[in-house]
C-alpha cells in the first residue's frame, strides 16, 4: 500500500487495492424523456478508516441515500460552506431505492472535496432521524441512455444557457449549477430559495406517489380507477375486479392508468378522446394517426396549417370537454340519487336498529325489575315468617319469665315464713332458758339458807346445766 501526502494529514490508499463497484442511475422525467447512466465509484471506503483516501480520486463525489423527503433547498442548507466550492450537483435517482435519491457534486479543487468528505461522510441529515450521509469518490460517469441530452460529460449533459428564475446565464465561474431529477438547471443560490420539493419549471416532482394496486387482489397491473369513488381495481384481462365494482355500485366511468382514457361500462366504449403523447407529453386526439409519428403527434408538416388546426383542436377539445362534463354531472347525479337512496335506506335500517335496541332493552329491564321484585317479595315472606316466629316466642319466654317470678315469690315467702318460725322459736328458748335459769338460782338459794349443801346434787346440777347448754346450742344451731 503506497501513501501520499494530500492535504497535509490525510493518508491515502493506493488504487490498485479499492475495489470499485458500477452503479446504475437516472434522470429526468420518465413520461417526457429519460437519462440513464453508469457512475464507477470506489466502494470499500471503510467506516472505520474514514480519512484513507484513494489515489487518483477525483474532485468528483456522490452522496448516496438521500431521503426523499429533504427537497433541493434543505440539502444546499445542508451542505452548509461547502456549497460556495461546488461547481454543479445533479440530481440523480437509484431505481433500487424508490425512496432515496442520488446528488452528484463536483467541486472546483481536490482540498474542498476532501474536506467535504471527511466533514459529512457518516454524519446524519437530521437529529430527529437515522439517516446518515454516505459519501463516496467517483471514479468515472457514463451515461448510456439514448437521449438528446444524454453525453459522456456530466457538466455538458444538463447545461442550459440561462437560469429560469433569475434569467441569468449558467456560468459554473459565478455560481454553482444544480440539476435537478427532471435534468432542469438552477443557480444554487435560486433553488436554494423554493421550499418546494418539485421542480419550478415543470412542477414534476421528486417524491413520486406510490405505484397503484388493485383494492382487492393487489395487483399492480391493467389497473382501472372509478373517477366517481376512487376505487382502483384490475381489468377484465385480470380478475376483472373492475368492471365487478362496476356491477355492485353503478358507477360506469373507470380510468386506465396507463393510458389516462376513461371506459363507459354502459355504452362499452371510450368517451376520453384525449390521450397524453409519450413523445412530447401532449394532449393529441385519440385514434388520429400521424404518417411521420406512431402516436399520431398532430403537430408536424402534414397535419396543414398550425394555425387552422390548432383552432380545430381548441374547438375540438372544447367541446370534448364540454361533452365530458355533461357526462360527468349527468353521472354524478344519478350517483347523488343512489346514495341518497343509499343514505335513506341506511337511516330507516338505523331507526330499526335503534327501535329493537331500544325494545329490548326495555324487555331486558322489566326482567331485571321483576326479577328484583320477586327477590324483593321472597325476602319479605322470610322477614314476615321470622318476625311471627320471634313473636310466639316472646309471648312463650313472657309466661315462663312469670312463672320464674312467681316461683320466686313462692320461694322468698317460705323463706321469710320460716325465718320468722326460727324466731319465735329461739325467742321461746331464750325465755325457757331465762327462766330455767332464773329457777336454778332459786334453788341454789334456797338450799344455802337450809344450810345443807350435797356434793352429789351440785354435781348433777353441774351435769344438767352441762346438757342444757348442749341442747341450747344444738336448738340454736
Amino acid at each position: 500500500m503506497d501513501s501520499v501526502d494530500s492535504g497535509g494529514s490525510s493518508s491515502v490508499v493506493s488504487g490498485s487495492s479499492m475495489l470499485t463497484q458500477a452503479l446504475p442511475f437516472s434522470s429526468g422525467n420518465p413520461r417526457i424523456e429519460e437519462t440513464r447512466g453508469v457512475m464507477h465509484l470506489y466502494s470499500n471506503q471503510l467506516a472505520s478508516f474514514p480519512y484513507q483516501l484513494p489515489v487518483g480520486r477525483k474532485s468528483l463525489v456522490c452522496v448516496l441515500g438521500v431521503p426523499n423527503h429533504m427537497t433541493y433547498a434543505d440539502f444546499c442548507r445542508f451542505c452548509g460552506s461547502f456549497i460556495q466550492h461546488m461547481l454543479e450537483m445533479r440530481i440523480v435517482r437509484n431505481d433500487e431505492m424508490e425512496d432515496r435519491y442520488i446528488v452528484l457534486i463536483r467541486f472546483d479543487e481536490q482540498e474542498s472535496t476532501d474536506g467535504f468528505y471527511k466533514h459529512f461522510n457518516g454524519q446524519r441529515f437530521s437529529s430527529l432521524e437515522p439517516e446518515t450521509c454516505d459519501v463516496f469518490f467517483i471514479i468515472d460517469v457514463q451515461y448510456t441512455g439514448s437521449i438528446e441530452h444524454a453525453q459522456t460529460s456530466l457538466v455538458n449533459s444538463t447545461e442550459q444557457p440561462t437560469c429560469p428564475v433569475c434569467l441569468e446565464r449558467l456560468d459554473q465561474e459565478t455560481g454553482g449549477i444544480l440539476t435537478t431529477i427532471c435534468n432542469h438547471s438552477f443557480h444554487c443560490s435560486c433553488i436554494s430559495k423554493w421550499t418546494d420539493s418539485s421542480c419550478p419549471v415543470c412542477r414534476y416532482c421528486q417524491q413520486q406517489p406510490e405505484k397503484s394496486i388493485c383494492f382487492v387482489c393487489q395487483t399492480s397491473e391493467n389497473l382501472w380507477m372509478c373517477v366517481i369513488c376512487g376505487f382502483v381495481g384490475c381489468g377484465r384481462y385480470k380478475q376483472g375486479h373492475a368492471i365487478m365494482h362496476w356491477k355492485e355500485t353503478q358507477h360506469c366511468y373507470s380510468l386506465e392508468l396507463e393510458t389516462q382514457r376513461v371506459w363507459d361500462y354502459v355504452g362499452d366504449n371510450y368517451v376520453h378522446r384525449l390521450i397524453q403523447s409519450k413523445t412530447d407529453g401532449k394532449l393529441v386526439e385519440l385514434n388520429v394517426h400521424c404518417s411521420h409519428a406512431v402516436n399520431g403527434c398532430g403537430s408536424c408538416e402534414c397535419s396543414g396549417d398550425l394555425g387552422i388546426n390548432e383552432a380545430m383542436l381548441s374547438s375540438k377539445v372544447e367541446a370534448i370537454v364540454n361533452e365530458y362534463n355533461e357526462l360527468l354531472s349527468t353521472q354524478l347525479e344519478s350517483q347523488k340519487l343512489y346514495f341518497e337512496s343509499l343514505l335513506q335506506e341506511a337511516k330507516e335500517d338505523t331507526e330499526k336498529e335503534i327501535a329493537e335496541a331500544v325494545d329490548k332493552a326495555v324487555t331486558l329491564k322489566l326482567q331485571k325489575l321483576q326479577a328484583k321484585l320477586d327477590k324483593c317479595t321472597k325476602e319479605k315472606k322470610f322477614l314476615d315468617d321470622i318476625n311471627e316466629n320471634l313473636l310466639k316466642n316472646q309471648e312463650i319466654w313472657k309466661a315462663k319469665i312469670q312463672e320464674l317470678e312467681e316461683r320466686e315469690r313462692r320461694a322468698l315467702r317460705l323463706k321469710d315464713d320460716k325465718i320468722r318460725e326460727l324466731e319465735e322459736q329461739l325467742k321461746d328458748l331464750m325465755l325457757h332458758l331465762e327462766a330455767g335459769q332464773a329457777m336454778e338460782q332459786l334453788s341454789i338459794s334456797d338450799e344455802i339458807k337450809d344450810g345443807t349443801v350435797l356434793k352429789i346434787c351440785g354435781e348433777s346440777s353441774i351435769s344438767n346445766g352441762t346438757r342444757l347448754s348442749k341442747s341450747n346450742n344444738r336448738k340454736k344451731g
